[in-house]
C-alpha cells in the first residue's frame, strides 16, 4: 500500500488536525493519499500510539465545544493513517520509501524539534547508517537519498508553532548541508526544487484518548502561504491557502492570545482558584465585561485602522465560541507560564500601534496590564 504522505511526529495535535483533515478528504477522494507516521523519540506514550496505529482500524477524535453559538459534541473516526514506523528501528524502510512513493512530508516535532544533535555527521549519509538523532538531520539524509535517486522534488509542511516555519526549517537543513560539505547541486535542490511551506496551525486539542485518539474543539485552521509548485496533502475547508500569513498571525496574536493573557493576568493578580479555566473565567460577568471592553474598545479599533476591521470582527466571533467552550479544561495556570514574555509579545505591539496611530482609547486597560 502506497503512502504518499510521510509524517514525523505522533502528537495528539496532528491526530485531530492534519491527520483528521486528510482522513475526511480521503473519503471524498480529495486527498493525495494516506499517511505513514514516524515516531522520532523513545517516549513510551509515543511508542504506544505507534503500536496502536500500526494495528490499523483508525482512532477516535471527539469534537466538543461551541460553533456558531451551538453546542457540538460528536465523535469521528480518523482512518487516514495506514502505516506507522519507528525512526530508529525502521530507518532503512524510510530511506527506501523516500526515493519513490512519498510526495509530501508533514512534521510536528515539539518545541525542541529543530534542535541539532552534536553526534550527527556526514557518515549518516552512507548506506546502512543508523538514523540521525535530530529531525533536521533525518530530513537532510532522506532528501539527499531522494535527490540521488532522481525522484521528483517534494513539498515539506512543518506544523510547528514557529513563525515562518517553512523558511526556518529550510534554513536549518541548508546550513547543515553546508556543514557536512554536501554537493552544490544538492544545495540547489533544497533551495530551488523542494517546496517548504510556511503555515500556521490552530486548534486546541485538549486531551488524549489512550492509546491513540484525541479530544478537540470544533474550530480548526491550517493556513498555508501560497507558493508556486506546492503539492497539497489534501483539500479541506479548514485548509486555507493565503497570500500572506501575517494577517492571520496578527488576528491570532492580538485577539485569541491577547484574550488568554489578559485573563491569566487577572487570575495572577487576584490569586484566584488554582484550577480555574478560561471557561470559568469568561462565565464570570465582571471578567467577561472587562474582556469584551478590551476587545471592542482597544483591539478592534486598531484592526480597523489597519484596514482589517471586518476580518477582526469575524475572527472575534470564533474566539468567543472558543472561550465559551464548556468542555475545554484550558487552565489559566498553564496560560500564565512565561507570562512576562507573553505580555510583551501579545499586548505591547498593539498598545504601541494604538499610540502610533493616534487612537483615543476610552480606558486603556492594556497599558495598565503592561505596567
Amino acid at each position: 500500500m502506497l503512502t504518499p504522505i510521510l509524517q514525523f511526529g505522533t502528537s495528539r495535535f496532528l491526530q485531530a488536525h492534519a491527520d483528521l483533515f486528510i482522513s475526511e478528504a480521503l473519503e471524498r477522494g480529495d486527498a493525495l493519499g494516506p499517511i505513514a507516521v514516524v515516531q522520532t523519540t523513545d517516549n513510551p506514550s509515543s511508542h504506544a500510539r505507534v503500536t496502536a496505529l500500526a494495528a490499523g482500524g483508525g482512532y477516535p477524535v471527539q469534537i466538543r465545544g461551541r460553533q456558531n453559538g451551538q453546542i457540538i459534541d460528536t465523535e469521528q473516526r480518523c482512518t487516514g493513517i495506514r502505516a506507522a514506523y519507528h525512526a530508529g528501528r525502521d530507518w532503512a524502510v524510510l530511506r527506501r520509501m523516500i526515493t519513490g512513493e512519498v510526495q509530501v512530508i508533514l512534521s510536528n516535532t515539539g518545541d525542541a524539534g529543530y534542535a541539532l544533535h552534536p553526534a550527527d555527521g556526514p557518515s549518516l549519509l552512507l548506506p546502512g547508517a543508523d538514523a540521525p538523532r535530530s529531525f533536521p538531520a533525518k530530513l537532510l539524509v532522506l532528501l539527499h537519498d531522494r535527490w540521488q535517486a532522481g525522484a521528483a522534488p517534494l513539498s515539506v509542511f512543518p506544523c510547528e508553532l514557529i513563525s515562518r516555519n517553512g523558511d526556518t526549517l529550510r534554513g536549518i537543513v541548508q546550513n547543515l548541508a553546508l556543514t557536512w560539505g554536501m554537493a552544490a547541486g544538492f544545495n540547489a535542490y533544497l533551495s530551488e526544487d523542494c517546496r517548504w511551506a510556511n503555515s500556521l496551525v490552530d486548534r486546541i486539542v485538549s486531551e488524549p484518548i489512550e492509546p491513540v485518539g484525541a479530544v478537540a474543539e470544533p474550530y480548526a485552521l491550517w493556513a498555508i502561504e501560497a507558493q508556486a509548485g506546492l503539492t497539497l496533502p489534501c483539500r479541506h475547508p479548514a485548509l486555507q491557502i493565503v497570500p500572506d500569513l501575517a494577517v492571520i498571525e496578527r488576528l491570532k496574536l492580538h485577539l485569541l492570545n491577547l484574550g488568554h493573557t489578559y485573563l491569566a493576568d487577572g487570575w495572577l493578580r487576584q490569586a484566584r482558584a488554582a484550577g480555574e479555566t478560561v471557561f470559568q473565567a469568561i462565565e464570570t460577568p465582571t471578567i467577561r465585561a472587562d474582556l469584551e471592553a478590551i476587545w471592542t474598545e482597544e483591539v478592534l479599533p486598531v484592526f480597523a485602522a489597519w484596514g482589517l476591521g471586518a476580518e477582526a470582527t469575524a475572527y472575534l466571533a470564533d474566539v468567543r465560541d472558543r472561550f465559551l467552550n464548556p468542555f475545554l479544561k484550558h487552565r489559566l495556570a498553564d496560560i500564565a507560564q512565561n507570562h512576562a514574555d507573553k505580555r510583551l509579545r501579545r499586548l505591547a505591539p498593539l498598545v504601541a500601534a494604538a499610540e502610533n496611530l493616534g487612537l483615543t482609547l476610552p480606558q486603556p486597560r492594556l497599558r495598565a496590564v503592561l505596567g
